[in-house]
């Protein structure tokens, strides 16, 4: 694949901090190819308009994420369409476009370079997702979306599924062949999680310290978190941990007026987005790490990365029981009855009541993300999925 080119587009984060989409363009890399990736600037980090990062050409645009409802989204993807236009004229001519969702409108890049593949790389579903976060099935805008995906499948010359899940939908409402739909797994690199010497310090004093990483979004389960952890201290009277949230979003806000209004204040502590030393100082010294996604349409087909960041850190996790949560975590995590924040809270203190068992979930979490579900396996899929793009006529 040397001397290929290819042209990676993403809306909803910055590279190279979205980890699997720099895994992708970094195993590329290594395969030989030019890569070059159009996104939106970060706010704290990945701010220049331009960089050469480990020689992968990063072309970055100004956004602002959307506020108001659908309408927002609206605007805010019309702004980042214009100018991914904008900057792939500026990259020229290219092999291959790998177009990332959310949103679904990379086609109508790909549309206009009719020499240049399409990989559809699926990172969710969404008219699962607009149906989690808005709740309608008939206005005009879900749709839309619809309408969307359907045009992203018929212009994809090859899908890449981040499971298997996935994969039936891009085979059964997506019409694809087998042949032309991959499974390349998010994982995380082992080598970037590795634990650290604890500090105790960060317990604020309690015996017991929680985390949760991960975005904080409408349908990411954070609410469900808090209410949990206020019923751990309510229902069964156990005030001897603190609890850390590590990250951000649209809901981050309005997450930490809920921990007031649940009086949590004086035990949750929300850090925001850090660097990646401080999060693997959380991570070594947390006892517990929640997954607190709640059931909906997206979430039991997703694979949840906070989930496998957990794993590769040896952490055992206490999760909503879904589909894909399952699936990646095995025994590494116990299962709450989806959405029972009551069962969720009693699952997280009989965990921390068993050290043993949290060291035999752990050292199970670590065992499946450095062998079957490692991005060993998944680069072999992405670069047979590339090779399939380029054999096509």
């Amino acid at each position: 694949m040397a001397g290929r080119r290819a042209l990676i587009l993403v809306e909803n984060l910055s590279v190279p901090m979205d980890r699997r989409v720099w895994q992708e363009s970094t195993t590329l890399r290594e395969a030989g190819w030019e890569v070059h990736v159009i996104c939106p600037q970060g706010t704290k980090q990945d701010t220049e308009p331009f960089a050469l990062v480990d020689g992968i050409a990063i072309h970055r645009y100004p956004l602002r994420a959307a506020t108001g409802g659908p309408l927002g989204y609206l605007r805010e993807y019309g702004t980042a369409l214009w100018h991914t236009f904008r900057l792939a004229r500026r990259v020229g001519p290219v092999d291959v476009i790998h177009g990332c969702n959310p949103p679904d409108f990379f086609h109508l890049v790909a549309k206009f370079r009719p020499k240049a593949r399409y990989i559809f790389d699926q990172h969710d579903l969404i008219p699962e997702l607009y149906l989690s976060r808005f709740g309608r099935g008939k206005d005009f805008l879900y749709r839309l979306v619809c309408r969307l995906e359907r045009a992203t499948y018929r212009q994809a010359d090859v899908v890449i599924a981040t499971n298997e899940s996935y994969r039936r939908v891009a085979l059964s409402r997506g019409r694809k062949r087998p042949e032309d739909v991959f499974v390349v797994r998010s994982a995380p690199v082992v080598e970037r999680f590795h634990q650290v010497p604890p500090e105790p310090e960060l317990k604020r004093g309690k015996p017991y310290m929680l985390c949760y990483l991960g975005v904080m979004g409408p349908q990411d389960g954070v609410d469900y978190a808090l209410r949990a952890l206020a019923k751990l201290r309510d229902e069964q009277g156990r005030t001897d941990w603190h609890a850390v949230f590590v990250g951000g979003g649209d809901t981050f806000e309005s997450m930490r007026a809920l921990s007031r209004s649940l009086r949590l204040d004086d035990v949750v502590e929300f850090t925001g987005r850090i660097p990646d030393a401080d999060l693997l100082r959380y991570l070594s010294t947390a006892d517990v790490c929640l997954a607190p996604d709640p059931l909906n349409p997206l979430n039991d087909v997703s694979t949840m990365n906070k989930i496998m960041e957990y794993m590769a850190m040896a952490r055992p996790i206490v999760s909503f029981d879904l589909r894909e949560a399952r699936v990646s975590a095995g025994e590494a995590a116990w299962y709450a009855p989806p959405n029972d924040e009551s069962e969720f809270a009693k699952l997280v203190g009989l965990l921390l009541d068993d050290p043993e068992e949290r060291r035999r979930m752990g050292e199970i979490g670590q065992a499946r993300v450095s062998g079957p579900l490692s991005w060993t396996n998944s680069r072999t899929a992405l670069l047979a999925a590339y090779e399939a793009a380029v054999a096509r006529p």
